[in-house]
This record gives structure tokens, sequence and C-alpha cells, in this order.
């Protein structure tokens, strides 16, 4: 069992290794001078054009984006339909772009024993499998959780040490996810406190501007992390004119083009330092109606405006 004790060592390293710091510390919004996001497109974002998994690389390098966001599903179909890892590896070094995460479902944080065991070695083959085409992270959402009952927070945060375990094996880093429609880990809270509780040095969280808003978090809870804590951010809007609850994935729109206050965001999360990687995920069944390459051009520029505050 994880003790008080851990859980409150893990906080500390998770907000910068002191659990008080000043209230003028908290609030900081100035730029730091070597802060620096760099640019990542989720290809859910033009996945409903069906451009096939290797044009995807080839359409995010000719957009300028910096790295890459893949589904594990759609690797496993591509492996299925005689793709070679090693062949892969050298597309993404050739298209000059890198793998910076993977999307995946396994289902570790369920209380059902034999699922999460299940979830475990699937955790564990989909690692080995990103790890040998050079991808950073993977996600770890609440999959198979998302409704009730509601799970005890300090047994997700030891499943969660085991998965960071995993990484630590392979490589790769697995991000805790929250979704915001979720019965579990659906705001920011819990995925912090879960982060924290589970004591292990690598512990980090994906957060979403979409699904905080879903799951009724506060942006200026990004203020609470260190630059450690976030590595990468899901990058999107929402439309003020559907209530909250009743919000779903399709409704996504590029940033900027919502409510969303990246007046608050943006700051906040130049404050925490460190670099982060800021990925456009999008599901938008009007933008998957358009050119997949004018698709990724119009995405980055609306996240490079929004960052620079245009």
């Amino acid at each position: 069992m994880i003790s008080r004790r851990d859980a409150l060592k893990g906080l500390a390293l998770l907000t910068g290794g002191t659990l008080t710091g000043s209230a003028s510390a908290l609030g900081k919004t100035n730029v730091s001078a070597d802060n620096q996001f760099s640019y990542c497109l989720n290809t859910s974002t033009i996945s409903g054009q069906k451009t096939g998994f290797l044009k995807e690389f080839e359409i995010a390098a000719k957009a300028g984006y910096d790295g890459i966001e893949i589904w594990v599903r759609d690797l496993e179909k591509y492996l299925a339909e005689g793709g070679n890892l090693n062949d892969l590896k050298k597309y993404t070094t050739d298209q000059g772009i890198t793998i910076e995460n993977a999307i995946g479902f396994a289902q570790w944080a369920v209380d059902d024993e034999a699922t999460r065991k299940d979830g475990m070695e699937q955790m564990k083959r989909e690692m080995d499998m990103l790890a040998r085409i050079g991808c950073k992270r993977i996600a770890a959402p609440p999959a198979g959780a998302t409704s009730q009952p509601l799970l005890d927070l300090f047994s997700v945060a030891e499943r969660y040490n085991q998965v960071l375990q995993l990484g630590g094996q392979t490589g790769v880093l697995p991000q805790l996810e929250i979704w915001g429609s979720s019965a579990n880990l659906h705001h920011i809270s819990q995925a912090l406190f879960v982060a924290s509780a589970s004591g292990h040095p690598n512990a980090c969280i994906l957060p979403d501007v979409y699904h905080m808003f879903r799951g009724g978090s506060n942006y200026h809870s990004l203020k609470l992390m260190s630059g450690a804590a976030i590595e990468m951010f899901h990058f999107n809007d929402f439309v003020a004119s559907i209530p909250r609850e009743q919000q779903k994935d399709a409704d996504r729109v590029y940033p900027g083009d919502g409510a969303a206050p990246f007046d608050l965001i943006i700051p906040y999360l130049r404050s925490t330092g460190g670099k982060k990687v800021l990925s456009l995920e999008l599901f938008n069944k009007e933008y998957w109606e358009k050119d997949a390459l004018e698709v990724a051009k119009t995405g980055l520029e609306k996240m490079k405006k929004v960052v620079n505050g245009n």
C-alpha cells in the first residue's frame, strides 16, 4: 500500500520539490527565456480523410510539425498489413519528424484483477513495440473505468506506479491522461492525486484543453505543477454554444476558434518551466471533409497564434 508519506513525497516531485512555495511564485506568468514549445500533430485530426498511416507522417512533416502523435491501433493495422517496425523508424527519421506519443487503451486502472492483468500485459507489449520505433511516450487513460463504480484513487496510484515501472523497463513514458466525460480521472485534481500518490519520480499527466473543460477542471490548476509534471498537452478548443456536460469529442475546434482561455493557459504553461509538446488533437467531422494537409497547416497556424498571443 502507498503511505501518506510516499504520497506527499510524490506531490513534492510534481510541484517542483516543495509543498508550499510563495503566492507570488505560484502566480508568476512571465515568460521564461529557456522555456520552449514544440508542435505535434495527433493523427486523429486528419483521420477522417483516411489518407493512410504512412501518409499521415508525410502530411505532418510537410505542414511543419516537429512531431506526430499516433494511435496504437493504427500501428497494429500497419503491421498486420505487412509493415515493419524497423522500416517505420527509418521512414520517420527520413521525414525529419519524431513520434512523440501513442494513444492506447490498455485497461490498467480497473478493479477487476483479471482484466487489469491483461491490461498490464497489453501496456507492456505496446511499450515494447513503441520503443522499437523511437516513440517516447504512451497515454495512460482510464480505459475500462469510465463508468461507475468510482475507483479508490490510492489503488489507482499503485497501479499507475506499476505502469511507470514498465515504462522504466522499456524507455516509453506512460502519461496519466484525463477523460472529461469519464466517471474516473475526469478532473485534473484526480490525476494530480494519482500521479503524486504513485510515489514514482517519472509520474506525469497528459492534460487536454477540451477534457479539462468537459470534466469541470479549472485552468488555474496548471500553475500548481512543475515543468516535469507535464511533458505534453493536447491542444484544441471548445465552443461556448453547447453545455459543458453535453459536449463530445467531435465538437472540438481549432485552438482560438472557441471559448478556451488561452490567455490563462499559455502563461501558466510557460510559468511551470520545462519544454512542452503541444499536440493538436481534434475529431471534427467538418475538418475531415477538407484536404488533410490544409487542415494540418491551419491547425499549426492557429496553435502558434494562440501561443504567441496574436
